[in-house]
């Protein structure tokens, strides 16, 4: 896989309800909605600035469901950075997330280099059965970033997306286009290394 593409590839992994499709809709189209309708995968895409040019954020939302281990696994090998989202209602959800975490070490090799985000959704959730720093406890046992967010509430979902992309090490990427609105006849430009969120 080459490692510079005009496409910027986030994949979105978690149980089933723990709010991966709410995190996406939120920060691409700044939407929430209150009915639960399952995602077998959907890929959003927006447009981010990427070392000082534009690419093309590309955002795969998975299934929260165990029956598709070859998209799984495909989407990890496309993968350039990783969001693992549990609830803080559910301490299976973050069980759940073992294994797939696991996989993504094995088919990516070293993951030192490569943006992995832990998330701990539904934070304005009274129902809690997750305290912070048990999502940062497992945070800092694999090596990740950590973050609380509420997809409901609009908390901390910007602020996911950016710190995930400040986390790539290979391109400078970040959500806005050096302030300018986006020119799709740029996004041919050749891309010389680095990306970020528009």
């Amino acid at each position: 896989m080459p490692e510079q593409s005009n496409d910027y590839r986030v994949v979105v992994f978690g149980a089933a309800g723990v709010g991966k499709s709410s995190l996406v809709l939120r920060f691409v189209r700044g939407t929430f909605r209150e009915t639960y309708i399952p995602t077998i995968e959907d890929t959003y895409r927006q447009v981010i600035s990427c070392d000082k040019s534009i690419c093309t954020l590309q955002i795969t939302d998975t299934t929260g469901s165990h029956q598709f281990p070859a998209m799984q696994r495909l989407s990890i090998s496309k993968g350039h950075a990783f969001i693992l989202v549990y609830s803080v209602t559910s301490r299976q959800s973050m069980e759940d997330l073992h294994p797939i975490f696991d996989e993504i070490c094995q088919i990516k090799g070293d993951i030192q280099k490569i943006p992995i985000m832990l998330v701990g959704n539904k934070s304005d959730d009274t129902q809690r059965e997750l305290d912070a720093s048990e999502g940062q406890a497992l945070a800092s046992k694999w090596k990740c970033a950590f973050m609380e967010t509420s997809a409901k509430m609009n908390y901390n979902v910007q602020e996911l997306f950016q710190e995930l992309l400040n986390l790539e090490q290979r391109r400078t990427i970040s959500l806005q286009v050096d302030g300018k609105k986006s020119n799709p006849q740029k996004k041919k430009d050749k891309l010389q290394g680095k990306c970020s969120v528009m």
